[in-house]
């Protein structure tokens, strides 16, 4: 058959939307979901489970009504949800937006989940919790930089990208380290599954840091004023320690306060400044993204909007 027959298909377009905490993701998906017929999903790690409603700014009813949303309040509190997990069901998702002729739109700030989703992560050992409860309680003995010191020792080049104050990916890969008896940062570079069947348009909030941190600081204070302490009193009331989503921004500092740890203005600024970390980590995790189109301000401002919208247009008619 002549090559003047031959068509070319065009790969369906998937918007992710990144950036940091109170940057205004969710109000930018929003236009974009009604300009292009779009559905929303989820990449945020604590509002996948069902009941963390207060501290994860998850979208209103209202919001939530005016576009489809997906795995929001999908995981039980008392369940665990892995990046791997997250990526598999995901995955299925787009690809039934897709079915369906709408755009897809991902929104979130958790950076690991949004890379294994677009990337993949490599086949690493299986979790071992007996491991992990050992090296959690040496954490809290010693210090998180007793584990940095480990992983150093295990392997220096994961330890060069692991924050020394970041436990949870500290036990994971000294765990991997332990149990393939490789180096994690060997088995980073085998066996990555990236993301099939779609063009990827990635779409980046920056907005001017000490505004920033203004808004990140009155939603914190938000959080506790529409009752975030009786949300933390009563899950832990249900679901005790078990649920490690409680450790989360937030949660945690209101923990404290029930446990007599901080009085309530200490526990507020604490939330403040741990958001603010989380913020900068945000960021230095998101510019080691290829190929992201960066818009200097916040997701609601209607002039960032406006850009926002006319890249994607500019995609669609690709």
């Amino acid at each position: 058959m002549g090559s003047e027959h031959r068509e070319t298909t065009v790969l369906p377009l998937l918007v992710v939307i990144l950036g940091p905490t109170a940057s205004g993701k969710t109000a930018l998906s929003l236009a974009l979901a009604q300009k292009f017929d779009g559905e929303i999903v989820n990449c945020d790690s604590v509002a996948m489970f069902r009941e963390f409603d207060v501290g994860t700014a998850k979208p209103s009813a209202e919001e939530r009504d005016r576009t489809p949303h997906h795995l929001l309040d999908c995981v039980d509190p008392a369940e665990y949800m892995t990046a791997g997990e997250y990526a598999r069901q995901a995955r299925q998702v787009l690809r039934e937006i897709s079915e369906r002729g709408h755009l897809p739109i991902v929104v979130g700030g958790t950076g690991l989940y949004l890379r294994a989703l677009l990337e993949g992560l490599f086949p690493g050992p299986q979790r071992s919790e007996e491991l992990r409860e050992r090296l959690r309680e040496s954490a809290a003995r010693r210090g998180p930089d007793h584990l940095h010191r480990v992983l150093r020792r295990l392997d220096r080049v994961a330890a060069e990208k692991v924050h020394a104050n970041d436990i949870p990916k500290l036990i994971r890969a000294i765990e991997v380290c332990l149990a393939s008896r490789q180096k994690i940062s060997e088995l980073w570079q085998q066996g990555r599954d990236p993301l099939q069947g779609f063009r990827i348009l990635r779409v980046g909030l920056d907005p001017d840091r000490v505004a920033l941190y203004e808004r990140i600081n009155e939603r914190a204070r938000q959080m506790f004023e529409a009752g975030l302490v009786e949300e933390t009193k009563t899950l832990l009331q249900k679901y005790g320690s078990t649920t490690r989503s409680i450790e989360s921004l937030g949660y945690k500092q209101a923990v404290q306060f029930l446990q007599g740890e901080l009085n309530r203005e200490q526990a507020i600024q604490s939330a403040q400044q741990a958001h603010r970390n989380y913020a900068k980590r945000q960021m230095t995790w998101f510019r080691r993204e290829a190929d992201v189109t960066w818009l200097k301000g916040f997701g609601d401002d209607p002039q960032i909007q406006r850009e926002a919208l006319q890249r994607v247009a500019g995609k669609q008619e690709n």
